[in-house]
C-alpha cells in the first residue's frame, strides 16, 4: 500500500533515493522495482534487517532490472551519515509526526537532496487524526507515538521554511480512516472486536484485489476524509554568481 503517488513524483532509472524511517520498507521497495539506487534508512534495526531480507529475495527473483541497487541501514535522522547532495530523491512516509525536532529533520533531508532533487513528505491529516486522537489515549500517549498533529498550511510552511518549493499536494487511504476511528474506539490492541476484525478484512481484500468499487469510493473519499497529507517539493537550484564584470540580474 503505497501513499505516495508515483505518477505526481516521478522516479526515473538510475536515480539515487533515501527512504527515510522506512519502516517495512514499501516505498523503497517500489522505488527498487523502478530502477532506483535505493537507500532504507530506519532507526529501529529489526526492521531493517526484514527489509534486507526482502531486498535480497527480490533482487533473487529478478524483480528489479539491472542497474538498481538496493541497502538498508540503521540510522538517525537528525544525522544522516551522507554527504551534502547525495540523493535526487528523498521520501519520508509517516515518520516527521513521530519526531520532535522536525524542524532538525526538514533541515537534513534538504541537506542531503541534489539541487532540482525531489522530496514527498506525508503525515497523517489533520481531520481524521484528531478524531482518533479524542477517541483514543492509547493511540497516541505511547512511546514513539504521533506527538503533534499538522495542519496542511502548517506542514507547508516548515517546507518553505527549510528551502523546499511544493508543487503538489493530495489526500490519500481514505478507506483506512473509518479502520482507525473502529481502532481508537474499541481499544487500539483489541483486533479481536468484530467491527474491526470485519472492517480488516474489507481492507486486506481491497489491497489484495483491487476491486473497481472500493478504489472509485477512496478516489471520491480522499478528499474528504484521507488518512494521510502528501506534499511534493523541490529544492531549488541556488542562483549561479554574477562573473566579473557581469552585472547581476535584478
Amino acid at each position: 500500500m503505497l501513499t505516495v503517488d508515483f505518477s505526481r513524483f516521478p522516479l526515473a532509472p538510475g536515480d539515487r533515493v533515501l527512504d527515510l524511517g522506512c519502516g517495512a520498507g514499501r516505498h523503497a521497495f517500489e522505488c527498487y522495482r523502478r530502477g532506483a539506487r535505493v537507500v532504507a534508512l530506519d532507526r529501529n534495526g529489526e526492521e531493517i534487517r526484514e527489509v534486507a531480507k526482502w531486498f535480497a529475495a527480490m533482487k533473487e527473483a529478478g524483480e528489479a532490472p539491472a542497474g538498481a541497487t538496493a541497502t538498508a541501514m540503521e540510522g538517525d535522522a537528525l544525522a544522516l551519515p551522507f554527504p551534502d547532495e547525495s540523493f535526487d530523491v528523498v521520501i519520508i512516509s509517516e515518520v516527521m509526526e513521530h519526531i520532535p525536532d522536525d524542524k532538525g529533520v526538514l533541515a537534513e533531508m534538504v541537506r542531503v537532496l541534489k539541487p532540482g532533487g525531489r522530496i514527498a513528505v506525508t503525515v497523517p491529516r489533520y481531520g481524521p487524526e484528531k478524531i482518533c486522537w479524542a477517541l483514543s489515549d492509547a493511540y497516541h500517549e505511547v512511546e514513539g507515538g504521533h506527538i503533534r498533529i499538522y495542519k496542511a498550511d502548517e506542514l507547508l510552511r516548515k517546507m518553505r521554511e527549510a528551502g523546499l518549493r511544493p508543487y503538489g499536494t493530495h489526500h490519500a487511504h481514505a478507506l483506512h480512516s473509518p479502520y482507525w476511528w473502529l481502532k481508537c474506539a474499541f481499544g487500539v490492541d483489541n483486533d479481536k472486536a468484530l467491527p474491526v476484525r470485519a472492517y480488516h478484512k474489507l481492507l486486506v481484500w481491497d489491497i489484495m484485489k483491487k476491486p473497481l468499487v472500493t478504489r472509485v469510493a477512496e478516489q471520491a473519499l480522499n478528499p474528504l476524509i484521507g488518512k494521510s497529507f502528501v506534499v511534493y517539493a523541490t529544492k531549488p537550484h541556488l542562483p549561479r554568481p554574477a562573473a566579473s564584470g557581469e552585472a547581476a540580474a535584478p
